[in-house]
Formats: structure tokens, C-alpha cells, sequence
């Protein structure tokens, strides 16, 4: 049996959803073994850590650790691995994720191994294993062999669904770990809320747009379809390159990553750069007079024809049947 340490990734004590995605991974590859999560400063309720597989829990109590930093949570994380010596340190590939663990590495001189999706089956048994991980924007899987005697990899984003393990609340212990000053010249002064309720990376339902839609003013219909499913409206990088919708809109490698239970993606093509973003999504229609384009063939259900005449039928018969 070995040792797993896991980074909890909160948001001012409100454990997000990530972590709860890495403990099912780690659940999956690291059967047997004991998961340890370490978490920096506070948060509201332990209990779901225990809940999703988490066998013990190790919290760093620190008055530099009241808000996130990457270099503080990053010196934390080195401490902790210099203390245990777990064999697998492991955290979701978020850009929070993936930064801390960076920062952890860099500090102990380790190899870090990101986005992960599969890690062989003798994992914690040889000192070189084979990990799959993935590269390009999702347009390649590369398998890799990672030497070490502390493996540190993230997990792919979105690459699992958070499934709960039925466990009971993991004994907790608390430490105080010991964080140079300097680190203090990264540190969050004030939050400003962009925007309020249901949000792209979280929304159940996105209803996404891309050059076939025409204009801004023609996202309008978009815009309805999306209150009336509880949902949000996305665009491809064409739209904002238009300058019809902001660049916080856009899904794809270099918008945001979305997981919606369903995505509309209407008049978008489909390239790589944008399914990076939307192939995470549990089903996906897609709306377009091409039936050959990318995203129709990819997609789980689909509707040939013109959006401008598809979306207003949809939005007609939402409101009949609600």
C-alpha cells in the first residue's frame, strides 16, 4: 500500500469541484492505496473529502494562507512531500492545479507531469512508469515514461466525472507550516464579481454560436434559448475575432474549457481548437447546413438546416411545453 498525496483546490473554503474530480481518479489508478489531501487554509466543510475517497486529511493552517497564492500553497505542497515522501502527488489540471503543482516541483527539483488521463496499471511499483497524457490541445494522446521516486502529474480536466464513494468524513490534522515573507509579495487584495449566477464553465446547458449566426445583434435568439434552458451562451473564437461577442464567451483551447449537460452548438464547424474546449460536454447537437462539418459528425444528435429558422422553433416550443 502507498501513500497518494492530493491538493485540494478551494475557493476561499468552498472546495471545488476539481478536487472532487482528482480523488475519483486517484480512486480508479491507486486502488488499495491511502489518500492523503492536503488542504491550504480553511474550508467550510471537510466532510466531502472523506465522502469522495479521501482516507485521511491534512490541513496547513497559516494567516498566509487566508487566500489563494501559488507560491505560498506551492511551498506548502513542497513541505508536505518533503515530510511524507508520498509515492503520487497528484492535483486536477486546472490552471490553479497546474501552477501549485509546478511550483512544488520546481522548488524539490522533481519531474511534474501534466494533464493526465491514464497512468499503467503498476503504477506505484516500478521506479519508471507509463503515464497517457494529453498533448496539442486534446489532438494528441502521448504516452510517456515518468522516472521518480515522487511522481507528480495532474490530472486532465474533465477528464473524469466527480462520482461520489459513499465514505465516511477522513480524520483531519492540522499543521503549521513555515512560508518565507517574500512569498507575500503575491497576494489577493480584492475580488471584483464579473458576472453573477450560472457561468460558462459551469452551466448545464450552453447554447454556443459561431460565423454562421451573421452579427451581434443575431445572437439575440441564442441569448432566449439559453435563459429559457437555465443555460449560458458561448461563440467560437470567429465570433470574437468579429468582435460580436467578448473574448470571456468563447469555448475552446484558448476560451474555456466547458462540461455542460448539453451543448447547442449552432453554425460552428468544429475545429480542433474550439472541440478542445466543448468535447467535454455529456451530449452535444449540433446545428448546421453542412452535414459534413466537424462538429456534426461528432456530435451526439444533430439538425441540418439554417439556425435562423431552427432556434426560433426550438425557442417556440420550449415555451409551449414549460
Amino acid at each position: 500500500m502507498s501513500d497518494i498525496l492530493i491538493l485540494c483546490e478551494h475557493d476561499r473554503g468552498s472546495i471545488e469541484p476539481s478536487t472532487l474530480e482528482a480523488l475519483t481518479f486517484a480512486r480508479g489508478a491507486f486502488e488499495g492505496d491511502d489518500l492523503h489531501v492536503l488542504v491550504c487554509g480553511e474550508v467550510d466543510d471537510l466532510a466531502p473529502l472523506g465522502e469522495y475517497g479521501a482516507t485521511a486529511v491534512i490541513v496547513a493552517e497559516h494567516d498566509m494562507l487566508r487566500d489563494f497564492s501559488p507560491e505560498t500553497w506551492g511551498q506548502v505542497l513542497a513541505q508536505q512531500i518533503d515530510d511524507m515522501s508520498p509515492e503520487v502527488v497528484l492535483a486536477c489540471g486546472t490552471s490553479r492545479g497546474n501552477e501549485v503543482l509546478a511550483q512544488a516541483a520546481a522548488r524539490l527539483d522533481m519531474p511534474f507531469v501534466a494533464n493526465v488521463n491514464e497512468v499503467a496499471d503498476d503504477f506505484a511499483d516500478d521506479d519508471e512508469t507509463e503515464v497517457t497524457r494529453v498533448q496539442w490541445g486534446g489532438s494528441l494522446l502521448e504516452r510517456a515514461g515518468l522516472e521518480a521516486d515522487t511522481k507528480i502529474i495532474s490530472v486532465t480536466h474533465h477528464a473524469v466525472e466527480p462520482v461520489s464513494a459513499e465514505g465516511e468524513e477522513a480524520p483531519s490534522s492540522t499543521f503549521e507550516p513555515e512560508i518565507d515573507e517574500l512569498y507575500a509579495r503575491s497576494i489577493v487584495i480584492d475580488r471584483e464579481i464579473a458576472e453573477a449566477g450560472v457561468t460558462l464553465s459551469t452551466a448545464p446547458v450552453v447554447v454556443g454560436g459561431g460565423r454562421a449566426v451573421g452579427s451581434a445583434d443575431a445572437f439575440a435568439p441564442l441569448e432566449e434559448l439559453a435563459e429559457l434552458l437555465g443555460g449560458r451562451v458561448g461563440c467560437s473564437r470567429a465570433v470574437t475575432n468579429n468582435g460580436w461577442r467578448p473574448h470571456s464567451d468563447q469555448v475552446g483551447q484558448t476560451g474555456t474549457r466547458i462540461a455542460p449537460e448539453l451543448y447547442i452548438a449552432n453554425g460552428i464547424s468544429g475545429a480542433i481548437q474550439h472541440w478542445v474546449g466543448a468535447m467535454a460536454s455529456k451530449k452535444i447537437l449540433a446545428i448546421n447546413t453542412d452535414p459534413d462539418a466537424n462538429m456534426v459528425t461528432k456530435a451526439d444528435y444533430c439538425v441540418i438546416g439554417d439556425l435562423h429558422d431552427i432556434i426560433p422553433a426550438v425557442i417556440e416550443e420550449v415555451k409551449k411545453r414549460s
